[in-house]
């Protein structure tokens, strides 16, 4: 009976002293972003990327400076096996022929699904990861202007594609 005498002061505690407490949740909400924020303009070159087993990448937009080495590390953040839903990052040059590289590249299995045919369209890409694999390149952009970024699994650049623009 002591038992839950104390579990319904608890309780009763909890819901009257709710609604500060979600206050100062929100606040604290609203004060992280910006710091995150702030940080990463600090390092501009620094990105991340994470690809999932509903074939999107987290992010579809980067902006980094031009001339300046770039970093980005890829994470495959599903769990499906790598042979169902495997995910590579690869950037290509600006102008380059997106569809037709993609299309290339679906029976390049034996090379992580990354035709040979557009190697020139190529400035970096990472190798086709698994489940939870993750893998850092770095590449520069040589001048400013916008490029794609693709998976180039089977049928995945549809949906998996963003843009990096170089300022």
């Amino acid at each position: 009976m002591k038992k839950l005498a104390i579990t319904f002061a608890v309780i009763f505690g909890v819901i009257s002293c709710g609604s500060d407490t979600k206050k100062v949740e929100e606040e604290q909400v609203k004060t992280v972003p910006d710091a995150q924020v702030e940080e990463k303009q600090a390092e501009p070159n620094v990105l991340e990327l994470k690809g999932t087993d509903d074939m999107k990448f987290d992010k579809t937009e980067f902006t980094v400076e031009a001339g300046k080495e770039v970093t980005l590390t890829f994470t495959n953040a599903g769990v499906l096996p790598i042979e169902t839903m495997g995910h590579n990052v690869v950037i290509l040059e600006k102008g380059a022929d997106v569809q037709a590289f993609a299309n290339a590249s679906i029976r390049e299995k034996d090379n992580d699904y990354i035709s040979d045919l557009y190697i020139t369209d190529i400035i970096a890409h990472t190798k086709l990861l698994g489940p939870g694999e993750s893998e850092t390149i770095k590449f520069t952009l040589k001048e400013a202007g916008e490029y794609t970024f693709v998976c180039t699994f089977p049928g995945h650049w549809i949906a998996m594609k963003g843009t990096i623009t170089a300022i």
